[in-house]
């Protein structure tokens, strides 16, 4: 219901600025402009869901190698202690889980390819579960709010987008970037275990969590103690490495248990070409809401707002200009990179604002890129409290994300 709401309430907004704009300043362009913004937007939707379709049937075909060839039972059984308790509806040691933790490996090491196609893999088998087909089950908004959290180790894609705009030290935003993500997805956590009463205290939570932040730290650690160029290096060689050995281990041990692996890789082929197709009208109706969103000058609206009230209240407002990066980030991935970039070339790319803009990047997610395409994919319509969760584990990154800003770049 609240995506219901919001996806009007963009609308709305953007033909009340409309008139406004028409009425008081004569402005006859800005009706052409909204209009133009929902034939761009929805050919980027197709557009996204077109180049969807090679990845899906790519990682959906391997999947389910995978899943022919036991591995993915495997990992299931691995994470089993864990995501038992976070998803206590699930069945226990569920194939399922090991799509879970296949999804948020991807998501951690950057892989964002890879990432959708088994994200929306496992949508699709906690649907199978779901009782009540249209609306979310407990499971797909827990799943959903903690990918929105949008965990990432290495964020390679801003660190590269630092180095071609000249920065002294392009990863230097490592450490604020990882802490952002880390302390959004503790948070999302604790937001959805409050809906759905669960015990995060228990001992088996705790020790799996307490495990990944003391991997976290040591990894935070050892990239301090090494050179920008040898972070960069090992990124790259390690998040592909793991990919591609991934990808050998799922085809051996489906050959070694006399799987026909061509056939299960064709079978699991044609599930990824038809999910790609089943999102592309979820996908154009949330961008063209964004779309004229953006298009009626609203965004900047917000952001102008936010500075006077800031200055007003006698407090330091330095964040200001990279503000429209943390509000675009949950709408759009390309908008919100197209304003870190914008700040960049604008402030520099070592300023206080270059910085922030591209922690808030990095350690932020599209939240409703990732509902409208993950639900979408499965035909859920009522999505009951995932959409306050997910923007409450964006805001809490954003606020994270400019609080680290200032105790690293100020």
């Amino acid at each position: 219901m609240a995506l219901n709401y919001i996806w009007v309430a963009f609308f709305l907004i953007a033909f009340a600025i409309g008139l406004f704009e028409l009425i008081f300043f004569q402005d006859t362009e800005v009706f052409a402009a909204l209009v133009s913004s929902t034939f761009d937007s929805a050919k980027t939707g197709f557009e996204i869901s077109l180049g969807l379709t090679g990845v899906m049937t790519l990682w959906l075909g391997l999947m389910k190698v995978g899943e022919n060839g036991g591995i993915i039972a495997v990992f299931a059984r691995l994470v089993g202690p864990f995501f038992n308790r976070l998803f206590p509806e699930l069945p226990k040691n569920h194939p399922v889980f090991g799509s879970i933790l296949m999804n948020f490996s991807a998501n951690m090491l950057g892989l964002d390819n890879a990432a959708t196609p088994l994200g929306l893999k496992a949508m699709q088998e906690m649907q199978d579960l779901n009782p009540i087909k249209d609306t979310a089950s407990n499971a797909q908004i827990m799943f959903l709010v903690l990918n929105t959290a949008g965990l990432t180790i290495i964020p390679i894609s801003v660190m590269v987008y630092r180095t071609q705009m000249g920065a002294a030290d392009p990863t230097d935003i490592f450490i604020p970037v990882l802490l952002t993500t880390v302390i959004g997805a503790l948070i999302g956590l604790v937001t959805v275990a409050i809906y759905q009463r669960i015990n995060l205290f228990d001992w088996v939570i705790m020790a799996y969590l307490g495990t990944l932040c003391f991997g976290v730290g040591l990894l935070i650690y050892y990239f301090s103690t090494i050179s920008q160029e040898q972070i960069a290096l090992i990124s790259k060689v390690a998040s592909n490495l793991i990919l591609f050995t991934i990808i050998i281990s799922f085809i051996t041990l489906a050959w070694i248990r006399k799987v026909n692996v061509y056939e299960s890789f064709i079978e699991g082929a044609k599930e990824g070409f038809s999910v790609a197709v089943n999102i592309i009208p979820y996908l154009v109706a949330m961008l063209v809401a964004i779309g004229v969103f953006r298009a009626s000058g609203a965004l900047d609206m917000v952001v102008n707002g936010l500075g006077w009230l800031i200055a007003k209240m006698g407090l330091n407002n330095d964040f200001v200009p990279a503000l429209p990066v943390a509000l675009m980030k949950p709408l759009s991935g390309s908008g919100a990179r197209g304003l870190m970039l914008d700040a960049m070339k604008t402030y520099g790319v070592d300023s206080f604002v270059g910085r922030l803009a591209c922690t808030i990047q990095g350690g932020t997610e599209t939240t409703f890129y990732i509902l409208a395409v993950y639900f979408g994919s499965v035909g859920i319509k009522k999505t009951r409290y995932a959409v306050t969760c997910g923007l409450i584990a964006d805001v809490a990154g954003a606020i994270v994300a400019i609080w680290l800003a200032y105790l690293f770049f100020h």
